[in-house]
């Protein structure tokens, strides 16, 4: 029974620490979820115009963070330098971003895709990033936008 109750310890504790946790800080070099470079990168903004009439893309990009998930930094936002910004979520859930990443650019390996985003998630994102009542009262319509997956985040 001793050993038994061993095992199970060990594999429990095991599997808290296999799920995701919140990094806490942002510094230049470090790479979060997979490994990548910063070779062959898109800006941002330009985006848009590489996928075309493409609904979904594999591609690098780089770009300025301007908003990070205040809950446990599972989702930020990069600037599009147009007063728009790209929404980012991070693969299979299996890493977080720092909260003190908004300022820092950023290299980024994954997808994107085209997408219509519901009032209810918008409203939830407005939530993460801790704005308002009124400033989430606002949203009333589905949005479209281009949405990125990332697998893995490099701070340049």
């Amino acid at each position: 029974m001793i050993k038994f109750l061993q095992t199970f310890t060990v594999v429990c504790f095991m599997a808290f620490t296999a799920f995701a946790q919140e990094p806490t800080s942002a510094a230049k070099g470090i790479t979060y979820g997979e490994k990548i470079n910063a070779k062959n990168l898109i800006p941002v903004s330009q985006l848009s115009t590489k996928m075309g009439n493409s609904e979904i893309l594999n591609t690098k990009i780089s770009g300025t963070v301007t908003d990070v998930c205040t809950a446990k930094g599972c989702w930020m936002k990069l600037d599009n330098g147009d007063g728009t910004k790209t929404m980012v979520t991070f693969k299979d859930y299996a890493f977080f971003m720092p909260k003190d990443i908004i300022g820092k650019k950023v290299a980024l390996d994954g997808v994107s895709k085209k997408v219509i985003t519901s009032v209810d998630e918008q409203k939830h994102y407005l939530e993460d990033a801790g704005k308002s009542k009124e400033e989430i009262a606002k949203i009333t319509q589905p949005k479209n936008e281009i949405k990125y997956e990332a697998k893995g985040v490099l701070v340049l």
